[in-house]
């Protein structure tokens, strides 16, 4: 276990510097997420109770595609440089692998939701900031990044990689983009979560952690 968590810390930590020298991942992510943001902002005339309704949706839907722009580049970054082949000969459990991304690809999109949800609440007045949306944020965040981790590896290998993974990853998020906006909704308004829009959530990262570290050896062999 503490071979495999030094793995896991080894990879993190090789992303984060890789990141910290290109900056493309990062800037890619925090660029799309700000324009849409404003785009939505300019072009939707948004006001009232229909802001309430409507805002959920337009704060998944940045996130979404923002960390799909991100999490693309996961295992395609390593293939065009090469370092994809020495990864797998290195003697690394592939388990720790996929943690070890899984954990990079979070604090990646952590770090754009904090840029992304207080410009969001600026913009649209709507609080997001709230610790109960903080946690469905967090939740739903997990599922995105599970999938675009295993997906991406998936993808890195295909020469349609770049079509693939919204192919593969649209989707397969649509039960986590579905509770996390109606969850967020409720938590927005103050309203009873009806059907257990969190517990759905939870349920759903679970599961596909779960499977996603099964199959995780598969998907990366191509």
């Amino acid at each position: 276990m503490k071979l495999t968590l030094q793995q896991v810390l080894a990879i993190v930590q090789k992303d984060l510097t890789v990141e910290m020298r290109a900056r493309d991942l990062l800037v890619l992510m925090l660029t799309f997420a700000v324009l849409s943001l404003v785009i939505f902002y300019l072009a939707l005339d948004l006001w009232g109770p229909v802001v309430q309704r409507v805002g959920p949706g337009l704060l998944w839907l940045t996130i979404t595609f923002a960390a799909m722009l991100g999490m693309g580049r996961t295992f395609v970054r390593e293939y065009e440089r090469g370092t994809l082949a020495g990864l797998l000969l290195a003697p690394i459990d592939r388990g720790a692998l996929f943690i070890g991304k899984l954990v990079a690809n979070l604090l990646f999109l952590f770090t754009m939701e904090a840029v992304t949800l207080p410009m969001f609440a600026l913009l649209f007045g709507l609080p997001v900031l709230r610790p109960s949306v903080l946690l469905i944020t967090a939740l739903g965040t997990l599922g995105l990044a599970i999938l675009g981790t295993i997906f991406s590896a998936m993808a890195a290998h295909s020469r349609a990689r770049e079509a693939l993974l919204p192919l593969l990853l649209l989707p397969t998020t649509v039960p986590i983009i579905i509770g996390a906006v109606q969850a967020t909704s409720n938590a927005i308004s103050g309203a009873a979560d009806g059907p257990p829009w969190l517990g759905l959530l939870i349920a759903f990262d679970v599961i596909f952690l779960t499977l996603a570290y099964l199959l995780f050896e598969y998907a990366i062999e191509g």
